[in-house]
């Protein structure tokens, strides 16, 4: 008899993640030296087949440009490989004898991963090394459109990792990807955590699946050019970040916010640079394709080239032209180029100046991608420091491409292709995401004084001024705890207080 598919698939879930089970615990035996071998080997090979895999993804997904893709593959294997090969992982991973603690890397177990099209086979490499590295097993949720660039990735990542010496069913992918599939796999009592990249839709339904998960919402990051900017090399940022895969990273850049004093030199310098901006009526006609009739993104505008896109909508363009760009004075749910847009378009803000621009940043990310990323062109670290303090965002990119600059290929931060949004993006974490967030630590606490000692330091305790160190066995008098209560002054409480402070070192 023939199952349906969707009860196929979610068969194939309970399978995968009873496999998973029984290969993490054979991982969790392994040593830190061995785990560091399998990661290694995935990584290598990964970084091998970059080109192909590239090629695979942009095929099957028709987003982007397979030449960046390549680059991509790098960060989510070598790059990301490079920036946590000397992290611990397992057993004792920090020791302070000073105050008494070993902390000591505890797996989470089995990590649901799921994986979006924009970034499918790089994002594939990155959360299985991650995963394997903090000594978890991974189950993949492929997204349908990818669904063969990813069982490629996974095929590769599989053979390396078994010719390291990993266990059978370390890494493992859904072949039947459907809907009760990813339910299931998100919902199963033997999932450790899940690790969300894709769509606000699926994130909600990781936050709200009953297991833990860290899961990331939507960028709306602004470029904001302050005066004092050089403006060439702000401009020649922002471009190839927009143009970067097309725009499908989601910390590119989707407005450019600049200052009166300086409109005309950065108009002139985006133009120069290969941006078009658009008339009132070719940005009303485009706006048409930016969102869908839900209020979501159009998927047949992602990664799509200014030139595909321009023809979606019947607007002719110079030849050359990198960025469509639309002057908009207006946020807002209802205003397409205010919102989030993962292909080469902008939105053009001018302000009067830095305190205006903040507020008008903020106005943008609060409409959407709070908590995510922002970029700032600026020479004045008074107004650098002044955006970092106010920012509602995880990450505050300074003279840097953001698409590159956030995923940590341009700037120090840790690589990653899953960026934490933190709480007011709806996020469990600000990180860029890597295997310190895939697993629990255990600590160790040595005790460093006794009961007596505290109490000393702490007179006013408790202790029954009446009868001495303790209470009699049928309690003190009805009126002492009044009596004491009254007897301790504000004064007393600071005295107490800095008493306590100065024996912890504060």
């Amino acid at each position: 008899m023939e199952f349906d598919k969707d009860l196929q698939s979610i068969q194939e879930v309970r399978n995968l993640v009873a496999r998973a089970v029984t290969a993490q615990k054979e991982l969790a035996k392994m040593s830190q030296e061995a785990v560091d071998r399998i990661c290694e080997s995935i990584a290598f090979a990964c970084a091998q087949n970059a080109q192909p895999l590239a090629k695979a993804a942009a095929r099957e997904t028709g987003f982007g440009i397979w030449q960046d893709k390549i680059l991509k593959n790098l960060l989510g294997s070598a790059m990301t490989w490079e920036s946590i090969k000397d992290m611990k992982t397992v057993g004792i991973i920090r020791e302070d004898p000073a105050r008494g603690l070993i902390e000591v890397g505890v797996p989470m177990g089995v990590v649901a991963a799921l994986i979006p099209s924009t970034n499918p086979t790089s994002t594939t490499m990155y959360k299985a090394l991650i995963s394997v590295k903090a000594g978890n097993s991974i189950v993949i949720s492929p997204h349908p459109n990818a669904k063969n660039c990813i069982l490629d990735t996974v095929k590769i990542i599989r053979e390396a990792a078994k010719k390291a010496g990993a266990p059978d069913g370390i890494i493992q992918c859904i072949t039947i990807p459907t809907m009760q599939a990813t339910d299931a796999l998100l919902k199963h009592r033997d999932i450790g955590i899940i690790l969300a990249t894709g769509g606000e839709a699926m994130v909600r339904a990781a936050y709200s699946s009953g297991n833990p998960a860290l899961g990331v919402g939507p960028g709306n990051g602004p470029a904001y050019i302050e005066r004092t900017a050089d403006i060439p090399a702000a401009v020649r940022h922002i471009m190839e970040s927009k143009t970067f895969d097309n725009g499908t990273i989601c910390a590119s850049e989707q407005s450019i916010v600049t200052e009166h004093s300086i409109e005309k030199q950065v108009e002139e310098e985006v133009k120069r640079q290969g941006g078009y901006f658009m008339t009132e009526e070719e940005s009303r006609r485009l706006s048409g394709f930016i969102l869908r009739a839900n209020g979501t993104m159009n998927p047949k505008i992602v990664g799509k080239s200014a030139g595909t896109i321009a023809d979606m909508a019947g607007i002719t363009i110079p030849p050359g032209t990198r960025v469509l760009v639309s002057r908009q004075t207006k946020v807002g749910k209802d205003i397409p180029y205010s919102r989030e847009k993962l292909c080469p378009i902008l939105a053009f803000y001018v302000e009067d100046g830095w305190e205006s621009a903040c507020r008008r940043c903020i106005e943008i990310l609060n409409n959407e991608g709070a908590g995510h990323t922002m970029a700032i062109h600026s020479n004045d670290d008074r107004v650098i420091r002044e955006f970092a303090l106010q920012k509602p965002v995880s990450r505050l990119l300074v003279n840097t491409p953001a698409a590159l600059g956030g995923v940590g290929a341009t700037t120090g931060l840790m690589p990653a292709l899953t960026l934490g949004c933190g709480s007011v993006g709806g996020s469990a974490t600000s990180d860029n995401v890597g295997p310190q967030n895939l697993m629990n630590i255990r600590r160790v606490a040595y005790g460093l004084k006794e009961l007596g000692q505290l109490r000393a330091q702490c007179p006013q305790s408790g202790v029954c001024e009446e009868h001495g160190e303790s209470a009699p066995a049928g309690g003190p008098p009805k009126d002492t705890g009044a009596r004491r209560a009254a007897s301790i002054s504000r004064e007393d409480v600071e005295k107490i207080t800095r008493a306590v402070l100065e024996q912890m070192g504060i």
